[in-house]
């Protein structure tokens, strides 16, 4: 029977920083989107709310100029090889994210299966932004119950990985839990914790939580 992995990005895949902080850098809107993040971060706005700002900002931006920030990312050491570990066990992957699926449906190229995220109208915008394909940190716990219904996994054969306050629920859903490089969000509700810049070792520590010893 198969495992399902369940990977955060903004702050665990994508180490100390955020999509949307990554592309504000490449568009000239980082005051801005440090105003939106503090918001965020105090609970003065959501995701919605938070998603239509980003929105309203990036009125020209382009697929060159996400592929330019992707690029630059900093992103964990060794994705490739977990995705391709997991993948040559039989075993399935998952990102979810509430950031802009523009930008994170790139991750893709380094083997994951899926990746759910906020939806976005295709760049550069020509329509409004649909507040009803944004996702909140509840939809990880809906969108985990989806996906593994549809993939025939039980849920005590599911591990998910993240670093903050949008991973609490489905760290308080799941009995697998690897809090990598996370705020104090998960402090007391993760099985196990990573700090460094190798998802290889952070992935062996979910591997601990689920392989028979």
């Amino acid at each position: 029977m198969s495992h399902l992995h369940i990977f955060d990005m903004d702050g665990t895949l994508l180490t100390g920083t955020t999509a949307s902080t990554q592309i504000a850098k490449i568009v000239g809107t980082e005051s801005e989107l440090a105003e939106l993040e503090r918001a965020f971060a105090a609970a003065e706005i959501d995701t919605r709310a938070f998603s239509a700002g980003v929105f309203a900002l990036w009125a020209g931006l382009t697929e060159a100029h996400v592929t330019e920030a992707f690029r630059a990312g900093p992103f964990l050491d060794g994705i490739d090889r977990v995705c391709a570990d997991i993948r040559e066990r039989g075993e399935r992957s998952l990102v979810i994210t509430m950031s802009p699926d523009f930008y994170a449906e790139r991750l893709l190229e380094y083997g994951f299966d899926r990746v759910a995220a906020s939806r976005f109208p295709v760049l550069p915008f020509s329509e409004p932004l649909d507040s009803r394909r944004i996702l909140t940190p509840a939809d990880k716990v809906r969108i985990v119950e989806e996906t593994r219904s549809e993939w025939e996994i039980p849920a005590d054969r599911c591990v998910a990985y993240g670093d903050s306050m949008s991973d609490a629920p489905l760290f308080r859903h799941l009995a697998h839990t690897v809090a990598v490089n996370a705020d104090h969000h998960l402090e007391g509700i993760a099985r196990a914790g990573y700090t460094g810049p190798s998802l290889l070792d952070a992935y062996a520590s979910g591997r601990a939580l689920i392989d028979p010893r």
